[in-house]
């Protein structure tokens, strides 16, 4: 008996507890389409295909396309370079080479801007050195997880590691890189912060000016559908390229390859790290120290307190709201295999797919017409959160549900206890640990977005992010750069988690993709 089919028969029950994370994870999708349309279908496309939107259309596709391709090359060489060469200090170079994860788009963005850098060129920059580890982490992934022979049949026939490479091992991890570009154009795709304070006009800058400045929503939802369309195409086409896998040569232990010495090439390679790191890490910390020794005397220590706490006490409900909603559609996943339940987790992980800008825009006029006690106020931001982030969460309930042994909890039954009883004594406390990890990454994930917090935030309060983005906003750089440093700070926590996971299990699971575009979404 398989895990998932031992509780097949009793699934009614988790069904209908799952159905209001189903509601909240498709009712921002589903309003976003009836506010577009409410003016009926001809004033929609009339909308969709104008001048504007194809001057968005045009922008967003031209920095998606950059950035991916960027992402690609250098991930995917930096990934080879530190998984198979004999590079002096690889340890090190890895871990400098995951770290711009921790670095939000928007704290890139104003490192960029305070130099000077703005529209297209920075916009690039700032999105393309953040999203590199997106590319790097799953192609290290499958470098390490590939069977080393063919490389080794390769070299023994005379073939240098530059043909050995062209030949062998980029077109086994090919499916891995696509995929991490696929990633980086998805979250390109779903980026506000850097190109709002970068100022290149992509859709999601597109949606906030419409939104902002005119009494008429109508275009702002159409331009949201338009986003959301293309969003899900991308999240298809990633999560298909993320299934396809290579299969290794025989069975046995997976054994690591032996490194190959680049000899006289060790030095262009170690250039070109160098310069990677460089502009990823160097600029943006390069332009925190600048900015916080020049405002070191005037940081405004009571306001850092208390947006902090505020930051604080949105994420904690998040999460809390969220992983709450998520344990029943995690369980389900976890144990039981039926359409019912495909189709609920399928649904629920509608927010993969939507951007935040557009989730918020939802709920905006979700609040206005029918949830005016809610509107400007915590609960219907912390129901973006949920909105949002319940992919992470459910994620993480499903795995630690799935690793928890189901024989245990036949023996409980055995023994007279019911299973509510079951799940509470005994799968929920081993699924425990799993589930708190979750609600971990939930909570930094929530702690550093910023689009759905600047639409749907009480009046008057700021968390870190929203700090930031004002007051970089109006060059007030020396007093953004506390509130970046804060940011860069949380957003640590899970590259370094990524970062031992990859580089030190050696398992590279499907798992590690999606926490990685969790992680480093915000």
């Amino acid at each position: 008996m398989t895990q998932r089919s031992a509780a097949r028969p009793r699934a009614t029950g988790w069904l209908l507890a799952a159905l209001p994370a189903v509601v909240v994870a498709v009712l921002p999708l589903v309003y976003l389409v009836l506010r577009a349309t409410d003016q009926g279908w001809d004033v929609f496309w009339s909308i969709a295909v104008r001048s504007r939107t194809a001057e968005l259309t045009v922008n967003t596709v031209t920095l998606l396309v950059a950035v991916a391709v960027s992402a690609v090359a250098l991930g995917t060489a930096a990934a080879w370079a530190v998984t198979r060469t004999a590079l002096p200090l690889r340890r090190l170079w890895t871990v400098l080479l995951v770290l711009p994860l921790a670095v939000p788009s928007y704290v890139a963005g104003f490192a960029w801007l305070s130099m000077d850098v703005v529209g297209f060129p920075g916009a690039w920059l700032a999105l393309t050195t953040t999203n590199v580890p997106l590319v790097l982490l799953p192609v290290a992934a499958a470098l390490r997880s590939a069977d080393p022979a063919l490389e080794e049949v390769s070299r023994s026939l005379g073939h240098g590691p530059w043909r050995t490479f062209r030949k062998v091992t980029l077109p086994r991890i090919w499916p891995s890189a696509v995929a991490g570009g696929l990633l980086v154009a998805l979250y390109v795709l779903h980026d506000f912060g850097a190109v709002s304070l970068l100022r290149y006009e992509t859709f999601t800058l597109g949606i906030q000016t419409a939104y902002a400045g005119s009494f008429d929503r109508t275009p702002a939802a159409v331009i949201g559908v338009v986003l959301v369309v293309l969003a899900i195409l991308l999240a298809l086409a990633e999560a298909r390229m993320r299934g396809t896998t290579s299969a290794r040569l025989g069975p046995g232990v997976a054994r690591q390859a032996e490194p190959v010495r680049l000899r006289a090439a060790s030095v262009p390679v170690l250039l070109g790290l160098g310069a990677i790191v460089v502009v990823s890490l160097g600029a943006p910390f390069g332009a925190l120290v600048k900015w916080l020794g020049v405002g070191r005397t005037s940081i405004d220590v009571t306001a850092l307190v208390s947006t902090t706490a505020t930051t604080v006490q949105f994420a904690a409900f998040g999460a809390l709201a969220t992983i709450v909603l998520a344990v029943p559609v995690g369980f389900l996943a976890a144990r039981h295999s039926s359409r019912p339940v495909r189709a609920v987790e399928l649904a629920a992980y509608a927010g993969h797919a939507l951007p935040g800008i557009t989730v918020a825009l939802a709920l905006v006029f979700f609040g206005v017409r029918f949830a005016q006690p809610w509107y400007q106020q915590t609960p219907l931001l912390v129901l973006g959160y949920a909105a949002l982030f319940l992919p992470i969460a459910i994620s993480s309930v499903r795995t630690a549900v799935a690793s928890a042994p189901v024989g245990v909890e036949d023996v409980a039954r055995s023994l007279g206890r019911g299973r509510a009883r079951v799940f509470g004594t005994v799968t929920l406390p081993l699924a425990a640990p799993g589930v708190a990890a979750g609600a971990a990454l939930v909570f930094i994930t929530c702690a550093k977005e910023l689009p759905a917090t600047l639409l749907l935030r009480p009046t008057g309060a700021d968390t870190l992010a929203t700090a930031l983005w004002t007051k970089t906003g109006v060059s007030a750089f020396a007093e953004a750069a506390p509130y970046a440093a804060l940011l860069v700070a949380v957003s640590a926590v899970p590259a370094i988690l990524l970062e031992v996971s990859v580089f030190r299990s050696g398992r590279p699971e499907d798992a590690v993709l999606d926490s990685a575009t969790r992680g480093a979404q915000s």
